[in-house]
């Protein structure tokens, strides 16, 4: 049987497990100083714990970390003001762990612990000049 595609978006989201991993694609035209910078507070802020940083290619970086489930609406919120750029898929993600949040019973009563891995894409920004100039 085949579903239309608006009703399937409208069906909510499989539940994800305790410990569950978050995978998150981002981009920024900002410089890496400014990026790592305002990643360094934003994981800080939302009670994240740093793992493991790594370049992936001269242009992309990798971030492993840890955090309580309730700091995921802090995170989704820091990442956006640090100026980053969250791929559709990534939204939808972190939507849906921000509604875990808040709906999802601990039978402990303690948080869960989310593991997240963070992929910066620093892109560079041309003008219509710049352009111009590297083709002639």
């Amino acid at each position: 049987m085949i579903r239309d595609r608006r009703i399937m978006s409208t069906l909510p989201p499989d539940p994800v497990p305790p410990g569950a991993s978050l995978d998150i694609e981002t981009f920024s035209y900002e410089e890496r100083r400014i990026i790592f910078s305002a990643l360094s507070d934003a994981l800080d802020h939302c009670g994240a714990w740093l793992l493991h940083r790594r370049p992936l290619s001269f242009t992309q970086v990798e971030f492993y970390f840890e955090l309580p489930l309730h700091g995921v609406v802090e995170l989704y919120a820091a990442l956006v003001a640090a100026g980053l750029e969250l791929t559709r898929a990534s939204h939808e993600d972190l939507t849906t762990f921000c509604t875990l949040r808040h709906h999802q019973e601990r039978p402990s009563g303690l948080p869960g612990i989310v593991t997240v891995r963070l992929q910066v894409g620093f892109l560079e920004e041309f003008t219509p000049n710049a352009l111009t100039a590297a083709h002639a």
